[in-house]
């Protein structure tokens, strides 16, 4: 397998460091954080530069300034490491450089934190390959036990160095896998994204090349098998559960094999052959921010229900308001669309 080199030079270039502080600062233009970095700009860019050529450069979390974390509790709860801004410029500076590295060795049915890909492309994928199976046909689904907290790192990066032979650089981009625990990485850092693609990718070949299965889609740590008979089901299963444990050191936390007519509940939609519904758990957020009158909470949803079968009603509840809540621009043709 070639590997890469030279990637140091070029993911900490001047240009490059400017280039990903472009990108660090999309969608952050009004935090404190950005704006304190934008004013003195050349300085801090070239603060980096200095630090990662002389080998000083350490992420915060290293420094007397750790990351700054809050807890999630939707859909399930979870602990954020967020990065201090100039922690996350160099993270784009590497995310821009090892990204197409490593896309074009992942499957094309692994849709998580990839270009073209995401929860609808994955859903839609979804219900094209249940309609080209038989009812009585049936789909294995599975899921890792706490993925992001349970990534063996040594493993992680011999997996990266499959691909990088670059070892300074290794260095860099391992620097934000490290937590204060033995095993795990960070939620909330832009590179935990792409190892995640990188730690599962060895479980996609091999369910694809080993397995022989033709109809598999994977979302982050969510996987299916789809269309094979019950008997496979339990075999492979059993294989794959060995897999993860020998060669990633990770453990399956439930499974779920039932028939192609009962559909799939993948990537927050349930899904069928001729239907697809967002959760119920999700119209019961819609309802809650109608009734808050959330209006960002409100385009999310209805973004997020777009092309399902729970659009119709989600607008009717918009409906039976009676006071002046105004539909955003970009949805009043939608809104018209159904009737009262």
């Amino acid at each position: 397998m070639k590997r890469v080199g030279n990637l140091f030079e070029i993911a900490f270039s001047h240009e490059n460091l400017y280039l990903a502080f472009l990108d660090a600062r999309r969608g952050k233009r009004k935090t404190k954080a950005c704006f304190n970095f934008e004013t003195n700009l050349g300085m801090n860019l070239n603060n980096i530069y200095n630090e990662l050529h002389s080998d000083t450069y350490q992420p915060r979390p290293y420094q007397p300034r750790p990351y700054r974390t809050f807890t999630v509790y939707e859909p399930k709860e979870r602990l954020i490491y967020v990065p201090h801004f100039r922690d996350t410029v160099v993270q784009h500076a590497i995310y821009r450089v090892i990204y197409p590295i490593f896309d074009r060795t992942f499957i094309a049915t692994s849709f998580a934190c990839r270009k073209g890909g995401g929860t609808h492309k994955a859903s839609a994928y979804t219900q094209k390959v249940l309609r080209a199976c038989q009812d009585d046909s049936y789909t294995l689904k599975l899921d890792i036990r706490k993925f992001f907290y349970s990534i063996n790192r040594n493993i992680l990066k011999k997996l990266i160095e499959k691909k990088i032979k670059d070892h300074r650089f290794i260095s860099v981009m391992m620097a934000f896998s490290s937590m204060d625990k033995p095993v795990g990485i960070p939620i909330g850092n832009l590179l935990s994204q792409i190892y995640a693609l990188v730690d599962l990718n060895p479980v996609d070949h091999f369910i694809k090349r080993e397995l022989k299965i033709k109809r598999y889609v994977r979302y982050v740590d969510d996987f299916i098998l789809i269309g094979i008979a019950r008997p496979q089901c339990l075999e492979f299963r059993k294989t794959i559960i060995e897999f993860v444990r020998d060669k990633l050191c990770l453990r399956l936390s439930k499974s779920t094999i039932q028939k192609v007519k009962k559909g799939l509940n993948f990537v927050g939609f349930r899904t069928w052959k001729t239907k697809r519904f967002i959760r119920k758990f999700s119209l019961y957020k819609f309802k809650r921010e109608v009734s808050r009158k959330n209006v960002p909470a409100i385009i999310s949803l209805l973004g997020h229900a777009k092309r399902t079968n729970s659009l119709p009603y989600m607008i009717r509840i918009l409906k039976e308001l009676k006071d002046d809540f105004k539909i955003p621009k970009g949805y009043r043709s939608i809104y018209n669309a159904y009737p009262a």
